[in-house]
């Protein structure tokens, strides 16, 4: 678990880069549950990313980040870790799958991201290795790094003292970096908060690794939802997200996309596939009855696919 500590020394730390979201109530009728949104779609770069971006590229030292930073993303860690780069100067390279969407990538070079595309696979394998091979510069992981996880737990921070006393924290899970640190800070601040995780049913793996007792693989099926979800649960992170997750959910494609429209129709809010899993789940009912808090976490979605999901009806 990373310390409550390094999390609240992250706060400090990334204050003029990220900014502090709100949490607002989500009004649905006969909804089960009384949800709330952290809304981290408000953020610079549209997403959490750049909390944990931000604090690892501040924490390393000049010579470690002399030639520039590398990271290997799908989309919303490149932006946060690009931006980072930039507000430093310092070049910033990027490794994303060829799945990744356009808007992300135009976003990667508006703020002055190099892209490197590859393989899905061979993309993967450098989140599973942890470094980037022939590539010069800092590699931040999206997920394992212990400074990304601090800065992610800020989040975690800011819902407790906007709401003291959520039953649950529902959070999407992808790399698991977003759920290590946001569960760091609850658990060690409201411990009876249970912590859910979600991903989209075609790349469940935290769920298959829940069932299993450890990391197993899981069924992956490409889809909008592409910032969440993955073939399998990283090795290195199961041990830190076990022991704060509670619970595991996996949701159908066509409810993120449902979930979506009604983040548009009752709070004007654009949010990404990943980031409309956690409201997904809630809207479902299969995130418990109570205070439900469900992180947002993030709006970086193609526009004609927002487009399309907007103009469809639910049958």
């Amino acid at each position: 678990m990373t310390t409550l500590a390094a999390i609240e020394e992250a706060r400090d730390r990334i204050a003029g880069a990220a900014i502090r979201t709100p949490l607002v109530r989500l009004q649905v009728e006969d909804a089960p549950a009384e949800i709330y949104l952290k809304l981290e779609t408000l953020q610079p770069v549209n997403s959490f990313k750049i909390r944990g971006a931000t604090n690892a590229v501040l924490l390393a030292s000049a010579t470690d980040r002399a030639h520039g930073i590398v990271t290997a993303s799908a989309g919303n860690m490149a932006q946060g870790v690009a931006w980072a780069a930039r507000e430093l100067g310092l070049p910033a390279t990027i490794l994303v799958p060829d799945t990744a969407p356009e808007a992300k990538l135009a976003a990667i070079t508006r703020l002055g991201g190099a892209i490197r595309k590859l393989p899905y696979d061979e993309w993967w394998q450098t989140i599973v290795a942890g470094r980037a091979e022939g590539i010069d510069g800092l590699f931040v992981h999206p997920a394992q790094d212990p400074a990304v996880i601090a800065g992610n737990g800020t989040i975690g921070l800011e819902i407790l003292e906007d709401l003291p006393d959520p039953d649950a924290v529902v959070i999407p899970y992808g790399g698991g970096g977003l759920t290590c640190g946001v569960a760091s800070a609850v658990k060690a601040l409201r411990p009876a908060t249970q912590i859910i995780t979600v991903e989209p049913d075609g790349g469940a793996a935290m769920v298959a690794a829940m069932r299993a007792g450890h990391p197993a693989d899981a069924e992956f099926r490409p889809s909008f939802v592409d910032g969440a979800g993955s073939r399998r649960v990283l090795d290195s992170m199961w041990p830190l997200v076990s022991p704060l997750v509670d619970q595991a959910l996996a949701i159908g494609v066509d409810e993120v996309a449902t979930a979506v429209r009604v983040l548009a129709q009752r709070v004007r809010v654009i949010a990404e596939g990943a980031g409309a899993l956690a409201p997904a789940a809630a809207l479902s009912g299969r995130a418990g009855p109570g205070k439900i808090v469900c992180v947002v976490s993030g709006g970086n979605i193609n526009l004609g696919k927002l487009a399309q999901i907007l103009l469809e009806t639910d049958a």
